[in-house]
């Protein structure tokens, strides 16, 4: 299988990611990282990522033999990644090769940003890079990557862990949720949302959402969320509270609630704030540099309290946060 897309002609300076892919990788999660930092994207008229796949060898065989993995370039690669994906394999217990685990290290001691799907965990954790740091790994895989890893701050029951430099994603599908947020914070909300919309995806789950949803598909009668979410949406500058969204729904508060943690794995209120703080980048995006009414018209309330949500889901305050994903010469 011949790699082309990351062998095409890419603009100089971009962000370089790289894939190491070693024996038995999962091909979901490869796909996943080709999905989010591999193609081209027209429709934005600009290139996001540069981006590569590398191995230690001149073929790889993937997970369960479903196919060989060749043309790709060597495990050299990934010296010169700026965002370095790491391999994460079913067979936890089996030692990954000292070549990768060599590469890592590397990478981490000069710099570049780490981020391991699913049991990648455990990769990055053999490598050492994990020691004292938080970390997701799939919920299967907790009670053995805490026996084995001990000095690392594993995070259960959650989508992914953004610990700045190193980055995980719990399980297979959160592999999309953790390479949106890299996204969104590389480039903004507008743009992590035009990705989104091209996977058909949802464009923002928070890493600190259960992994496990207990009811994905509402039982008869329908007691699905989706008509509530798409009307709040709509209102995000209105004075919603859980009673209100409760009302809308025609249900009591404490069922309101046990439907979002079953369906969405976290809580209206946080759902609610999620919301307008994605609400408040785009605004800011759009060239509003009036936080005070970014605070209303997402319904944020406060300049201040906009300014505590925004460092606290973004890593920016709003004046930095403009200065980076803003239109130019906004201020």
């Amino acid at each position: 299988m011949a790699q082309h897309s990351s062998q095409a002609v890419r603009p100089a300076g971009l962000h370089r990611v790289v894939v190491i892919v070693d024996e038995n990788s999962n091909p979901f999660e490869l796909g996943c990282a080709i999905e989010v930092f591999g193609l081209r994207r027209p429709e934005l008229g600009r290139e996001l990522y540069d981006f590569g796949l590398c191995s230690p060898g001149p073929s790889t065989l993937m997970r369960d033999g479903f196919f060989t993995l060749t043309g790709v370039a060597g495990l050299e690669a990934a010296e010169a990644a700026d965002t370095l994906i790491v391999p994460n394999r079913p067979d936890v217990e089996v030692p990954r090769r000292r070549a990768v685990l060599g590469a890592i290290r590397r990478a981490h001691a000069r710099g570049a940003r780490l981020v391991g799907f699913c049991s990648g965990a455990f990769t990055l954790a053999e490598a050492g890079v994990l020691d004292g740091r938080r970390a997701a790994a799939h919920w299967q895989w907790a009670d053995a990557f805490r026996a084995r890893f001990p000095s690392v701050r594993l995070e259960p029951d959650v989508l992914f862990v953004d610990d700045g430099d190193i980055l995980t994603a719990a399980g297979s599908a959160a592999a999309l949720d953790l390479g949106l947020h890299v996204v969104r914070r590389d480039h903004g909300a507008e743009v992590a949302n035009s990705v989104s919309r091209r996977l058909v995806f949802a464009a923002h789950r928070d890493g600190g959402q259960r992994q496990f949803v207990e009811r994905p598909v509402p039982e008869i009668p329908d007691e699905s969320l989706a008509p509530v979410l798409a009307w709040a949406q709509e209102h995000l500058d209105a004075p919603l509270t859980v009673s209100a969204l409760a009302a809308r729904a025609a249900v009591s508060p404490a069922t309101l609630h046990r439907r979002f943690r079953a369906q969405l794995g976290t809580t209206p209120l946080a759902w609610l704030t999620g919301e307008r703080l994605a609400l408040a980048c785009r605004l800011i995006e759009r060239g509003e540099s009036r936080f005070e009414v970014v605070a209303r018209r997402s319904g944020l309330g406060t300049a201040a309290h906009l300014r505590t949500l925004m460092r606290r889901g973004t890593g920016l305050t709003p004046s930095a946060y403009q200065r980076r994903f803003g239109p130019p010469g906004v201020n």
